[in-house]
């Protein structure tokens, strides 16, 4: 248990049996009544937004979630294998848990995975990650690298837009968090 002077942002909060995580919070004295703390919070498993008021000194329910340092080993079926770096315990996690993330994902990827009672909430990748495009259209003379961008497929599968000068064989930087195009590894 903590009171709401202890929130601060990445606590999880276990409210209605349900985690959300701080995104942001402010407190708030106004000139009459009493002082409150105006928060935002995102749910863990679903990704939703909400705006959520608490009195100032209300007693909240925190969460115990451990992150840990782990590396994506191998996909057994739905499911995904990965390894805790740290005791090199394998972990099963389901699809449903890695969702998107597993667009960016190769072999032997290091990543964290937040655990809450012994179950995966969620995995959280690298900003970037480095891959290889397996195939895109090839570039004609001419394309600048001020000018359009085409569709190019990557060794996860996964499509994102590069510019008309990318030729395949090339490795790129990808944002995980959007799918944007970052650069050329050279």
């Amino acid at each position: 248990m903590a009171t709401t002077n202890d929130l601060k942002n990445g606590l999880v909060l276990n409210l209605d049996g349900q985690l959300w995580t701080v995104v942001e919070f402010q407190h708030v004295k106004p000139g009459k009544g009493g002082a409150f703390v105006r928060t935002k919070l995102k749910n863990v498993l679903s990704g939703k937004v909400v705006d959520k008021t608490f009195n100032a000194g209300v007693k909240v329910e925190t969460a115990n979630v451990d992150k840990r340092d782990m590396q994506y080993l191998y996909r057994d079926g739905d499911d995904w294998v990965f390894m805790d770096t740290s005791t090199y315990d394998q972990v099963t996690i389901p699809n449903a848990v890695v969702g998107d993330n597993a667009r960016w994902m190769l072999e032997n990827q290091e990543c964290i995975v937040a655990m809450h009672e012994g179950n995966a909430l969620y995995v959280e990748l690298p900003a970037a990650v480095e891959l290889t495009i397996t195939y895109t259209e090839p570039g004609l003379q001419g394309d600048r690298s001020t000018g359009g961008t085409k569709p190019a497929t990557l060794e996860t599968g996964a499509e994102i837009q590069v510019p008309l000068f990318i030729e395949a064989d090339t490795r790129v930087k990808v944002d995980t968090r959007d799918g944007s195009y970052l650069g050329r590894v050279t």
